[in-house]
């Protein structure tokens, strides 16, 4: 959520900024309405202040007046609530302002690669796909899911459903013992308004799994990442600047319906309606998030490294960042299968973007009260996790290796095979 008064001092610099982050609303239409908030509390105060003196002056011949103010006041409260909701409607679907930072652009074509970590394999056979593999070990069957359930979803068993938890558990091991997060089993619902705290509502409500419940007012979704329900944690709080930062991070289930992605990665489980995801989330003083979403980043590539999985760091374009960030780090890790990168991770720092929205405020250290700064990070998305393992590790006979530091994880077993 953005700040009126700041949008006000340079207007025009805030179009320019948002026009980088392709943005098409009619901007100019945020200076009227506000001008028009304005004039309307404006006025309802001269009247509330007219009324306050009559009240003192016990003039009877003025209580006439009196009413008749009150019902103006009434109107024009009515009129400004109307403008006020139209504003806030309007900054509330207009995304985060880009640090300076961040490469202009307007899509996925401008992110820029920051690095490259770890080894990629040459086979001297094919590499094959996560979901040739996993058929023919008879443990990944998507024909059962989506006779069940639909498309987009799978069925993974014996030693691959074992894997998949093993992958989650090393990594809520590794962010909880070493890199210093408190695990938190959180619900997988949200309502509407903790869903608005972290900018999934009203914009994206298309890509939402809403939950029908008798109540008709109590709207409720299933989570699309644990940040949401996380982040949350600090709604309407004043938080102590001796408890800054948090650090917080849940293993759950996902849902997202995916919308606009129709035609893109319907094989395999790259594109999934459900999937595990490890989410981790900081909530810090709002002087510290670009140091907090470095140190963030790390923590999520820590584990690939100790998979032994290639990948590399891109800082997205200010096209491609989602909604609620101000900058973005993206992970991606080679699948040999493709010969390319793809997307495991993505750590943003949303600076007080969110805050606004969820009032999540501390006392500063010159107790000003402020909003914390909220960052957000995969840590990392157990199903692409589980992917890259099954393509990296994969053998020419068909079988899976298993990587050290999950062997522990999997009984000490080495291998995944049909035998």
């Amino acid at each position: 959520m953005h700040n009126i008064k700041e949008i006000r001092i340079n207007f025009e610099n805030f179009k320019k900024i948002m026009k980088l982050r392709n943005v098409e609303t009619n901007l100019d239409e945020i200076l009227i309405l506000d001008k028009e908030n304005r004039n309307f509390i404006q006025k309802k105060e001269t009247l509330e202040m007219e009324k306050k003196k009559i009240s003192k002056s016990k003039d009877e011949s003025l209580f006439t007046k009196s009413k008749e103010i009150s019902i103006k006041i009434e109107d024009l409260i009515k009129k400004q609530t109307l403008i006020n909701n139209k504003l806030n409607n309007i900054l509330s679907s207009i995304p985060n302002i880009p640090l300076n930072d961040v490469p202009p652009g307007k899509d996925e074509n401008d992110n820029k690669e920051v690095s490259k970590s770890g080894e990629i394999k040459n086979y001297n056979f094919r590499p094959k796909t996560h979901y040739e593999i996993g058929k023919e070990l008879n443990m990944l069957d998507f024909d059962l899911a989506t006779k069940t359930t639909g498309s987009r979803f799978v069925f993974v068993k014996g030693k691959l459903a074992a894997l998949e938890r093993a992958i989650s558990n090393f990594m809520m091991d590794t962010h909880t013992q070493i890199n210093g997060y408190t695990e938190i089993s959180p619900p997988l619902m949200a309502t509407d308004d903790t869903m608005y705290g972290t900018g999934q509502l009203p914009k994206f409500e298309n890509d939402q799994f809403e939950i029908k419940i008798d109540e008709k007012n109590d709207r409720k979704f299933l989570i699309p990442t644990a940040e949401v329900i996380l982040t949350n944690m600090v709604k309407n709080k004043l938080i102590n600047l001796n408890l800054l930062p948090m650090r917080l991070v849940a293993s759950t289930p996902c849902f997202r319906k995916e919308a606009g992605s129709y035609g893109k990665d319907t094989k395999g489980m790259i594109r999934q309606h459900q999937f595990y995801k490890v989410e981790l989330v900081s909530i810090v003083d709002n002087n510290k998030c670009e140091e907090e979403l470095e140190r963030m980043t790390n923590c999520a590539t820590m584990i690939l490294d100790k998979l032994k999985l290639p990948y590399r760091k891109i800082i997205l374009s200010t096209g491609d960042m989602g909604f609620s960030a101000e900058k973005t780090y993206d992970i991606e890790v080679w699948l040999p299968s493709e010969n390319k990168y793809r997307e495991i991770s993505s750590c943003s720092s949303c600076g007080t973007f969110q805050a606004r929205r969820m009032k999540a405020r501390y006392k500063s250290n010159s107790n000003a009260t402020e909003f914390v700064g909220t960052l957000n990070g995969s840590g990392l998305a157990v199903g692409r996790t589980l992917i890259a393992i099954i393509e990296n590790y994969q053998t020419e006979e068909g079988s899976i290796n298993i990587p050290e530091v999950l062997k522990p994880y999997m009984g000490n077993i080495h291998k995944i095979s049909i035998n």
